[in-house]
């Protein structure tokens, strides 16, 4: 299904003011966050939504760009698509941008009090996101490829299987918190009622302490390890771009859920091919008798060679266009085309014979090079 247009997700003009768009989104996340609409498909959907346009149009840089060129402008190919919102704007990506901007009111204060939905530290023991960068060669970014990588990362503790504690111990409920696993202070103000929550720096949140911990893992409930994980790489990446594959980070703790790993991409440079977009570029050094008669030369291409042909007359850098022989739009139709800049050669250790040739040939030849500043024909 085609995307809404943002200004229409939150329901201003186009000459809405930040401030403007701020109070929009505000609106349309307390109204679909989660925690008012626990096993809500729908609202879980308008809350990533109302939060994704949100993200695009507070930022200048990234507004500018949406307004000239559309969802395409902010998209793949254009911040996981691959530039802006790879592979599909998240949840976990919404959740932490409302935080970031909303947080510091406390959730029961935001939802107006009273108690009933999840606990604000639903997010607390997620395992951290990881970073691995990822070198792939031109000819791999062309045909898009699925590659296996080694990852050390923090994994469940296979001894107490990620609780924590020792073999037919359990834990006990923190005294200081009483098991909720944060503390509340409520003020009154002019403006109404505020809350501040805070994990509690008794339990760091959990809501429960270890009396006897895992000797394996000291009470972590994770320890180093490394996991093989298959990423699967589409045609047209560049240097820049990433991958976010959930779940594949860090384990999380007291049944936290495990970060995310970011694969970025690295491109190698290539020793014949240079990049420039979705097109590739090489020189090829050609003699003077295939420029002055013309020829017809093979040439290698990101998928095998192929054969162009040089015309009679043609002058030192001319440039000859392959169409559909540079690099795939990614998540796309169509490629870019390769760009084959043909290079005099010059001989360097002539024979006697091949000299005396040559110096016929300079002699006999009527056409002669222009004069500097003069405009020769390609």
């Amino acid at each position: 299904m085609a995307k809404r247009d943002y200004y229409e997700v939150l329901g201003v003009g186009r000459d809405a003011s930040v401030d403007e768009i701020k109070k929009a989104y505000r609106k349309l996340a307390l109204k679909y966050h989660p925690d008012r609409n626990p096993g809500n498909r729908e609202a879980e959907e308008q809350f990533k939504e109302a939060t994704e346009a949100y993200e695009v149009l507070r930022e200048k840089d990234k507004r500018e760009r949406y307004d000239q060129f559309g969802h395409g402008g902010v998209s793949s190919g254009g911040p996981q698509g691959y530039e802006g919102f790879s592979g599909g704007f998240d949840l976990s990506d919404a959740l932490r941008a409302f935080m970031r901007d909303f947080g510091g009111f406390g959730l029961d204060d935001v939802f107006g009090g009273g108690g009933g939905g999840r606990r604000r530290d639903r997010s607390a023991g997620r395992g951290n996101d990881l970073q691995v960068r990822l070198q792939l060669s031109l000819r791999e970014i062309a045909t898009g490829i699925t590659k296996k990588i080694k990852v050390t990362k923090m994994v469940p503790c296979s001894r107490c299987k990620g609780k924590g504690t020792r073999e037919g111990s359990s834990k006990q409920t923190c005294p200081a918190c009483h098991g909720t696993g944060e503390l509340r202070q409520v003020s009154r103000s002019l403006f109404g009622q505020f809350v501040n929550i805070q994990a509690c720096p008794s339990c760091r949140g959990e809501g429960s302490l270890i009396s006897d911990p895992c000797p394996a893992c000291g009470g972590g409930a994770a320890v180093e390890g490394s996991k093989n994980v298959e990423v699967k790489i589409p045609a047209g990446v560049a240097t820049g771009n990433y991958i976010r594959l959930e779940g594949q980070g860090d384990a999380g703790t007291r049944g936290g859920q495990a970060g995310d790993l970011i694969i970025l991409i690295e491109e190698i440079e290539d020793p014949v091919f240079e990049r420039h977009g979705y097109d590739i570029a090489c020189d090829l050094p050609v003699s003077f008798p295939q420029l002055a008669l013309g020829a017809r030369i093979e040439i290698p291409t990101l998928d095998g060679t192929a054969a162009i042909k040089v015309p009679a007359g043609t002058q030192s850098h001319k440039i000859l266009r392959l169409k559909g022989k540079g690099i795939p739009h990614l998540n796309s139709y169509g490629r870019g085309d390769q760009l084959v800049r043909l290079v005099a050669w010059t001989p360097r250790n002539l024979t006697r014979e091949e000299r005396e040739a040559f110096e016929g040939l300079e002699k006999r030849i009527r056409e002669k090079p222009p004069a500097v500043g003069s405009k020769t024909q390609q």
